[in-house]
Formats: C-alpha cells, structure tokens, sequence
C-alpha cells in the first residue's frame, strides 16, 4: 500500500483529487477522516496542511506527496522530487506599493518585507547582498503595506490581481513553482513499483490535457503542407480514400494554437475536419 500525502483543501487539492478521478482511482472523501484508502488501487490519502507535507514525507509517514514547489523549497527536508506534475503554477515575488519608484534590488535595502516565506527570502537577500529585516506573517501577508507593517512583501503571486487591489506592484520574480510529486528517500521496491504505476495513470491523463484529435480530408498535393501545420505525435496518419487525389488525416493539435491552425488548413484546401476531445493520451 503507497501512502500519498495531499492537501486538505485549496486548488492544490482540487486539481490533486481530480487527477485521481481522472485516473479512475476511487478516493472517498470525509471532513472527518485524515487517512483514506482506495477500494480499487493500492494507494491511502493522507490529508495534510500543505506546509506538513514535505516533513511528512522526509519522515516516512507518507510514502510520496503532491505539494507546491514554494513549500517544498521553503521547508529545506529532506525528500526527492519525483515529478514536476505541471499544474498550481505561480511564482515567489517580491512587491512594493504602486507609487513608490523601483530602480532595482537596492530599494529594499533596510526596508521591512512581511512573507510566509522568511527562508527563501533569507537565501535572495543574502545571495545579493541586501541587509533587510524580516517579518514573518501568516496569512494575508499582502495587506501589511497598507497597515504599516512592513514596507513590501514577498509572497505567491498567481495572475497578480490580489496585489493589485492592495496597490502594490510586482518587481521582482523569485522562484517559479507548481505542483510536485515528492518521494522518501528509502522507499522500498514494492512502493516504487505503485508509484509508477500511479504516475503511469497520472500522466495519461495530463498528457491529453489541452490536446483534441483531429480528423480531416486533404488532396494529396497538400498532405506535405498538412503535415506541417499537424505534426502529431510522431506523425500524423495517412488513409487513402476512395474519391481518387484525397486522403484522411488523423493527427493531434494543441487547444491553444487549434483557431490559428483550422484557418491555415481551410486554405490550403482540408475540408470534413472533425474535432474530438481526448479522454488519455500514452506516450
């Protein structure tokens, strides 16, 4: 049995729970309960504060954990990264309030930055040489400006609106995070060999995240410029059809280029193009 260390609520635990779901994984949860077991994959949940997890972890109390890159960082155990799992993403950033003028890193020279992140900031400020004091705030560390607690803040900052409604402006990016897998150290072979297979799991869903597949009738003449335009996988697949001087194309496209690359097809003459949404993509 693995045990996963996850979030006990937040967006982290959202996109963690629904990766289980996706994965056909079973997950019951209850506000009462701390440790669930799946009935149909040898895997328990351990729902933990997001800061407990990487201990929990080092420690052995869980085998592996999902947790943001931030505190991974922040909390310094001794644990693995098993796999960046590409979601959560944000990033550490310093801010200052909106009229102050900003000329670079010496403007926080003696100044007093408020974080829940006093350990990742220590190792910034000294690697560039900037002697600050700082105060450690749990919680809404973005309001202290405003109640003249502290000069600016370093903290997560997502799509920036929150600093915004506090009148403060980013200036400076940290560290980059998203979700991680982590692991102990001395996981044994029958763990691991779970493990992957969650991650097998997880990955085939995350893989077909924002991707369609698309079917399409091309000439002939233009399957090279298709091609192009479709990479695919590897390549796309070619299937002769019965009306002389046309082929079916099947391949893959990205959601987010998919309205730039249907109007380049259209033009270069593919027509019945359908589009369907992919459920699990193995690589």
């Amino acid at each position: 049995m693995l045990r996963i260390a996850v979030q006990a609520k937040g967006r982290l635990h959202e996109e963690t729970m629904k990766m289980f779901e996706e994965s056909s994984i079973k997950i019951e949860t209850s506000k009462r309960l701390l440790l669930m077991q799946s009935p149909n994959f040898p895997v328990e949940v351990l729902f933990l504060r997001d800061d407990d997890i990487p201990q929990a972890v080092a420690t052995g109390i869980a085998d592996v954990g999902v947790v943001g890159e931030n505190e991974f960082v922040e909390r310094g155990e001794d644990a693995e990264i098993v796999q960046r799992l590409n979601f959560s993403k944000c990033r550490l950033s310093l801010a200052i309030p909106k009229a102050e003028e900003y000329n670079g890193l010496e403007w926080f020279q003696g100044k007093k930055i408020a974080t829940s992140y006093p350990n990742i900031l220590n190792k910034f400020l000294d690697e560039h040489g900037i002697k600050a004091e700082i105060h450690v705030i749990t919680g809404s560390v973005e309001i202290a400006p405003g109640i003249g607690l502290a000069d600016c803040i370093f903290d997560i900052v997502s799509s920036g609106s929150t600093l915004v409604s506090n009148n403060l402006k980013e200036v400076e990016v940290v560290l980059q995070s998203e979700a991680l897998m982590i692991g102990n150290k001395n996981m044994g072979d029958k763990k691991r060999y779970i493990l992957n297979e969650l991650l097998f799991r997880f990955n085939a869903y995350k893989n077909a995240e924002n991707k369609k597949y698309i079917i399409l009738n091309i000439p002939n003449d233009k399957i090279k410029d298709a091609c192009e335009l479709l990479p695919g996988m590897k390549s796309p697949s070619i299937i002769p059809l019965a009306t002389e001087g046309w082929s079916a194309m099947h391949s893959v496209i990205e959601e987010k280029t998919f309205w730039q690359v249907i109007s380049k097809l259209k033009l270069i003459g593919a027509e019945g193009i359908l589009i369907v949404p992919i459920e699990k993509m193995i690589i």
